[in-house]
């Protein structure tokens, strides 16, 4: 097994005003060669958007992009004709192929909204664009993994033009889980977004994130209350 540590204050932060960005991984105004990307894992963003404000009708293409809100509503609108608002507990897939405008906006004029915007290369490009968005129960990912996004349709998950998986877990201290991997060839990312994990032997606090790969399987055991995405990603 090998792996990578990024720790949440490593990650490039930008405040805009309206927008208080962070960057995992090499983005805008944010570059380090050594973290450009994790196999096709691209970007992971962790935006935070002030009330009544947010990003402008933009071109995306030959992407999949997937949001996930952690904190009040995002108003979704593309020139496909979707228009949605996203709140916690739902997650938005979108499939940029050969092309597509959106816009994303808090939906509210009072609170903030803060979600996770995470974009993976596609398995080939010229997809026809897509768009999709589902609802999941929380209770569902209480000490048990729950899968969100996967290159599977109708398996209860959203899909996406690739071989990736995206789950999330909510564990309990003390509690630990195993994750298989779907493919040895495949790496894994670990995204702590409240609370402290151990991976084997290397312990992640909120926000920080773990890149592993040439593994099988991965342990985590919950130092407190926490909740994890896990993003399995082709490593080529």
């Amino acid at each position: 097994m090998k792996t990578k540590l990024h720790k949440a204050d490593t990650r490039g932060y930008f405040d805009h005003g309206w927008l208080e960005t962070r960057h995992t991984f090499s983005f805008a105004n944010y570059y380090d060669p050594e973290r450009t990307h994790f196999g096709k894992l691209r970007v992971l963003n962790d935006d935070s958007v002030a009330p009544g404000e947010g990003f402008g009708t933009h071109p995306h293409e030959n992407m999949e992009i997937v949001s996930i809100p952690l904190k009040g509503a995002l108003a979704h609108k593309d020139s496909g004709g979707h228009e949605e608002v996203i709140k916690p507990g739902e997650v938005q897939v979108m499939s940029a192929g050969t092309g597509i405008y959106h816009s994303e906006y808090n939906a509210s004029d009072t609170e903030a909204t803060h979600f996770l915007q995470i974009w993976v290369f596609p398995d080939k490009q010229g997809h026809e664009p897509r768009y999709d968005q589902k609802s999941f129960d929380l209770k569902d990912r209480h000490n048990k993994l729950q899968f969100i996004v996967s290159p599977e349709r109708n398996n209860g998950s959203l899909w996406l033009n690739q071989n990736a998986w995206f789950s999330m877990i909510d564990l309990d201290q003390g509690k630990k889980v195993q994750y298989d991997l779907h493919n040895t060839h495949n790496g894994v990312y670990l995204f702590v977004l409240v609370g402290s994990v151990t991976v084997s032997e290397t312990k992640l606090d909120t926000r920080d994130g773990l890149a592993i790969w040439e593994t099988e399987k991965v342990l985590l055991t919950a130092d407190t209350d926490s909740q994890i995405l896990i993003i399995e990603i082709p490593m080529l």
